[in-house]
C-alpha cells in the first residue's frame, strides 16, 4: 500500500515528508495504522549522522502506537483491530538476553540501524514510491510513516484506555529515563541523585529517581523551562550547571556526593561523562544514557578514582527495559496517577510540520513534541 512518511535522504540532512509503497506483512509480521509517533533526540541524530546508518534514504521514528490493520499468522496472537505500542528494541524472547530477562539487549537489536528486515542487508518493508528505491527503517519501525509494517516483536498490545498521545511514549522515551534511575542507577530510598540533562529522556530519569525514593534529586538543564518542568515532576532542586548540583548534592552527604548521577544529555560529549563521574561518591554509579557521536572514543575521568574509589561507570540501553513486562507496568502507575504522561507532551505536530517540531527540540521549547498522523 502507499502511504506518507518523513525520510533524510542524506546525512547531514533534514526530514522530508515523501510518498512511500509498505510491503504487506509476512508471517510474523504486522502492518499498522500509526496513529502517533514521539520525536526523540535518537531520530535526529538519525539526520545529523551522529548515528549513521547503513542506507539511505532512511525513514525515521521509534516511538509509536496504532491499530493492527493487516496481521498474518503470528506467535503473539495479534489480530486486525488490535492497538499495540511499540518497543523500539525488539524481544524474541529465544536469545540468550531474552532468556535472563535482558530482553533490552535482544540480539535481534543490533539491526537497529541497518535498516533491512532483521538478519538481511537487502529485504526492505519499504521503498519510495516514486522511483521504488529501498527505504530504512528506524528500529524496524519507521513510525514518521503513517503506515507501517513491522515484526510482532517490536509490538506490544494497547489497552483502549490509553491515548495513543501518550502511548507512544512508552516506546523509548519513559522507560529509558525512568530505568536509567531505577534500573541502571539503582536509586534507593534516601539516595541524593543528580539528572544531568532533562529533555524527553531525563525528565523520566526524575520520575523514575523519585519514585526510587531519592531525597535529594536534583535536575540539572540550562534550559529554564526545563528546569521549571523537572520541579514538577518531581526534583527537589534545578539548577542550570553542574557545579551547582555538586555544591547541593555535598551537603547531605557529608560532602562525600551524589550516590548517583545519571547523564541524559541531548547530544552527550566526553565532558559530561567527567562531570558525571566527578560529581558522585565512593562507590557511587555514574549512568551514561544520552547518546552523542557513535565513533567518538573516551571519556574524561581520572582512572584512579575508577579503581581506588570503587566508582561504576554503567550504560544504560532502554534503561535495562523488558519491554514485554515494563511497559504494561508503567501503563498500571499511568492509571494511578503515580505516573506523569499526559504532561510529558508539549506540542503535538502534522507530519508536515516534523521540521517545525524539532526546531522546537533544539530550542528548548518542548518535553516532547508528539507526531500525530492524519487517517
Amino acid at each position: 500500500m502507499r502511504t506518507r512518511g518523513a525520510v533524510v535522504r542524506e546525512a547531514p540532512g533534514k526530514y522530508e515528508v515523501v510518498g512511500i509503497e509498505v510491503d504487506d506483512p509476512r508471517p510474523g509480521e504486522i502492518q499498522v495504522e500509526v496513529h502517533a509517533a514521539g520525536l526523540c533526540h535518537s531520530d535526529d541524530h538519525i539526520a545529523t549522522r551522529d548515528l549513521p546508518v547503513a542506507v539511505y534514504p532512511f525513514a525515521g521514528g521509534h516511538e509509536g502506537a496504532g491499530v493492527v490493520t493487516k496481521a498474518p499468522p503470528n506467535h503473539k496472537g495479534l489480530v486486525e483491530g488490535d492497538r499495540v505500542v511499540f518497543s523500539f528494541v525488539p524481544a524474541c524472547g529465544r536469545c540468550r538476553w531474552c532468556a535472563v530477562g535482558r530482553s533490552h539487549l535482544c540480539n535481534l537489536g543490533g539491526g537497529t540501524l541497518a535498516g533491512a528486515r532483521p538478519g538481511t542487508t537487502d529485504d526492505f518493508r519499504l521503498h519510495l514510491a516514486d522511483d521504488g528505491r529501498p527505504v530504512g527503517q528506524m528500529s524496524g519501525l519507521s513510525t514518521f510513516c503513517a503506515t507501517t509494517t513491522v515484526s510482532v516483536d517490536s509490538a506490544i498490545r494497547l489497552p483502549e484506555d490509553i491515548p495513543f498521545e501518550v502511548a507512544c511514549l512508552l516506546s523509548c522515551g519513559v522507560g529509558t529515563g525512568w530505568g536509567s534511575a531505577v534500573n541502571d542507577a539503582g536509586v534507593e530510598p534516601g539516595h541524593t541523585v543528580i539528572v544531568m540533562g532533562v529533555g524527553g529522556v531525563g525528565i523520566n530519569a526524575v520520575q523514575g529517581a523519585r519514585h526510587a525514593g531519592a531525597s535529594t534529586l536534583i535536575a540539572v538543564d540550562p534550559v529554564a523551562f526545563k528546569r521549571e518542568k523537572a520541579l514538577e515532576f518531581g526534583a527537589t532542586h534545578a539548577v542550570a550547571t553542574m557545579d551547582e548540583a555538586v555544591e547541593i548534592a555535598r551537603e547531605p552527604t557529608d560532602g562525600q556526593g551524589a550516590d548517583s548521577a545519571i547523564v541524559t544529555v541531548g547530544v552527550t560529549r566526553p565532558h559530561h561523562v567527567g562531570e558525571a563521574f566527578a560529581a558522585i561518591r565512593k562507590a557511587g554509579t555514574c549512568v551514561v544514557t544520552g547518546v552523542g557521536l557513535m565513533t567518538q572514543v573516551g571519556a574524561d575521568i581520572p582512572l584512579g578514582q575508577l579503581a581506588f574509589y570503587g566508582k561504576r561507570l554503567q550504560g544504560s540501553l532502554f534503561g535495562s527495559t523488558n519491554a514485554n513486562a515494563d511497559i504494561d507496568r508503567q501503563i498500571r502507575l499511568y492509571r494511578q496517577g503515580v505516573l506523569k504522561l499526559d504532561e510529558l507532551v508539549t506540542t503535538t505536530y502534522a507530519l508536515d510540520e516534523i521540521a517545525q517540531g524539532y526546531e522546537d527540540m533544539h530550542a528548548g521549547r518542548n518535553l516532547r513534541g508528539v507526531l500525530v498522523h492524519e487517517h
